[in-house]
C-alpha cells in the first residue's frame, strides 16, 4: 500500500458517522447490510448515510452490490487487512511484538 492510499483510507474513517458505519459493516461480515437497515441502526438519515458510504467506497474500504431493489454494502476485508499491514509494518523496530487484547471493561459497582 502506498502512503497516499493509507491517508485516503484513514481520512475516510476520520469521521464519526463513517467510522460507526464501517464498524457496523465489519460486524455484519461478508454478507454486508442493506443501506436502509444500516441507516436505521445508526439513526442517520439515508441521504446523509449515502454520502458517507460513497466516501468509504472511494477510499476502497467498502463495496456495494444491487440485490433487487436493495443496495447491499460490505467491507472490503482485503483492503482493511492491507491498511492494517501498512500501519504495523516495521512495528517494534523489527522485533517480535507481543499483541494483547485490552481487558473487558469491568462493571462499576454502585
Amino acid at each position: 500500500m502506498e502512503t497516499k492510499d493509507a491517508v485516503k483510507a484513514l481520512s475516510a474513517l476520520a469521521h464519526e458517522a463513517r467510522l460507526e458505519a464501517y464498524r457496523q459493516l465489519v460486524q455484519a461480515g461478508s454478507a454486508g447490510l442493506q443501506a436502509g437497515q444500516l441507516a436505521e441502526t445508526l439513526g442517520i438519515p439515508p441521504s446523509s448515510l449515502s454520502f458517507h458510504l460513497k466516501e468509504l467506497i472511494n477510499a476502497d474500504l467498502l463495496e456495494s452490490k444491487h440485490e433487487g431493489r436493495y443496495v447491499i454494502y460490505s467491507v472490503k476485508f482485503e483492503s482493511m487487512s492491507t491498511l492494517l499491514d501498512y500501519l504495523t509494518e516495521n512495528c517494534c523496530a523489527g522485533d517480535s511484538c507481543l499483541v494483547t487484547s485490552p481487558e473487558p471493561h469491568a462493571k462499576s459497582e454502585s
